[in-house]
């Protein structure tokens, strides 16, 4: 599952539209929608904001990639 997929899925589990998600992450609905359509990306700053209020933790993983 990638990522708009995992943050819908939160966002649907909690219960919570995209306008409630908007206005609680102090983000565009726009940006939402294209986000979990699979239009867009979300910059970090957005992503750190919906994970938060999603409740959920963001970690990074660094791959090495063979030559």
């Amino acid at each position: 599952m990638d990522l708009s997929q995992e943050l819908k899925q939160r966002r649907e589990q909690l219960g919570v539209t995209q306008e409630y998600l908007a206005e609680l992450a102090d983000v565009g609905l726009r940006t939402i929608k294209a986000f979990e359509s699979g239009k867009a990306n979300p910059r970090l700053e957005t992503l750190t904001k919906l994970s938060e209020v999603l409740g959920m933790e963001l970690v990074w993983s660094i791959k090495k990639v063979n030559p």
